[in-house]
């Protein structure tokens, strides 16, 4: 693993989304303990992460344009200083304008940390190993989560729940610290360079150095099977955390203290297999690893309509931790793939703001086939969307550079 990645700046980069994950982890595991504390309703609390999506929609493209203008180092520098705040300060807020202020600044500040990281690593990746480069980096961010939970735990023990945010903004401290005393200076996103020993991205014949920068129209257009990629996961996520335990309970007789185990064994899919799967998308080809990935996870998730056992339920938790999780390193790969060094900061802004959306719009879809429909149907709808992405995948299969 140390022979394939000899740049330092890498290894800095999972150092600081490791200590962001910590942060996260931290701070979402006592939030609806605290909320309810306080007084919010499970309405308000709900409704709080869509004010944290819209904030990723509002500065993913801004993202973009301010790395290439002033670097990705500075942006990261700004963005870990104002998260830093703004997740002390939400242990504080007692009204829902003030979380709901904080929360938009959570998500802005957070986007401006992604782009970041995901710009220097895919510049500073080779075209034989950018999925490998980008699933460990969605491996440290997810042991930072678990790491973070267990720091608050123990917090807990000792102190109030407001503590344990303060605890979090010291985490993103911590990383702005390896950002501004580790990385390497970078003149913007346009300029950011691989080591001596790395190739340049993939190029396609009609792609020149010379030639102009693509309108964020056409670079969405070669980034869309990224781009469809991280919004349905997007989607998937932010519905299935919010209502698979509730119709697991309530349709297949699960215990309520029970279903707590479901993050657990899909964070632990995911972090088993995603290098694996990032090291068959840099040998097989991204977008075909996506469509094997997509094919399983659908799977999965038709089965909770027709599994009764607990026990097996976990199993599929588990596999689709493996491969729906797995999807989004292998996307972000492609996109660097196919998109140009000079366009990444772009690229990775347009990309980001997709996986916001698909948080943004897939809990009120989802919620308004739950309870019109049932959740059996709710299940049905969220296969579907992956069905439609594997057929996706399948007319676009020469978007991915090894297509043959």
């Amino acid at each position: 693993m140390l022979g394939r990645i000899r740049d330092r700046n890498v290894w800095l980069v999972y150092a600081t989304i490791f200590l962001l994950g910590a942060a996260y982890g931290s701070s979402l595991a006592v939030t609806p303990l605290r909320l309810a504390e306080v007084g919010f309703g499970k309405s308000q609390m709900g409704t709080l992460a869509s004010w944290f999506a819209g904030g990723i929609v509002a500065m993913s493209i801004p993202a973009g344009a301010l790395i290439r203008r002033f670097s990705a180092k500075k942006t990261l520098i700004v963005s870990l200083l104002l998260y830093a705040v703004a997740v002390s300060l939400f242990g504080l807020q007692r009204t829902y304008f003030g979380a709901s202020a904080v929360r938009v600044l959570d998500g802005a500040t957070s986007v401006g940390v992604w782009v970041g990281c995901e710009t220097i690593l895919l510049a500073r990746s080779d075209a034989s190993n950018k999925a490998f480069v980008t699933s460990l980096y969605a491996m440290s961010i997810a042991v930072g989560y678990v790491v973070g939970a267990l720091a608050a735990r123990v917090l807990t023990m000792f102190t109030g729940y407001q503590t344990v945010f303060f605890a979090a903004g010291g985490f993103a401290l911590l990383a702005l610290l390896v950002v501004a005393f580790g990385l390497d200076a970078d003149q913007g996103g346009g300029a950011l360079h691989a080591s001596s020993e790395e190739a340049g991205p993939y190029r396609s014949p009609a792609e020149q150095p010379d030639a102009p920068s693509l309108s964020s129209w056409a670079l969405f257009y070669r980034i869309k099977t990224s781009c469809f990629a991280t919004f349905a996961y997007g989607y998937f996520q932010a519905s299935v955390v919010l209502f698979l335990p509730i119709f697991l309970v309530h349709s297949k007789g699960v215990a309520e203290k029970d279903t707590i185990l479901m993050t657990a064994f899909f964070a632990a899919g995911m972090l088993l297999f995603s290098n694996v799967a990032g090291r068959l998308g840099d040998r097989h080809g991204h977008l075909r690893v996506m469509t094997v990935l997509a094919t399983v996870g659908m799977v999965m998730t038709l089965g909770f309509v027709l599994l009764s056992s607990w026990t097996i339920m976990l199993g599929a938790i588990f596999v689709a931790g493996a491969t729906l999780a797995s999807i989004s390193p292998v996307s972000l790969a492609l996109s660097g793939h196919i998109s140009e060094r000079r366009d990444f900061a772009r690229a990775n802004g347009i990309y980001n703001a997709c996986y916001a959306v698909g948080m943004l719009v897939g809990p009120p879809i989802s919620s308004v086939v739950f309870d019109r429909v049932s959740g059996a149907a709710m299940l049905l709808h969220l296969a579907a969307m992956w069905a439609t992405f594997i057929a996706f995948c399948i007319v676009f299969r020469k978007d991915d550079p090894r297509a043959k």
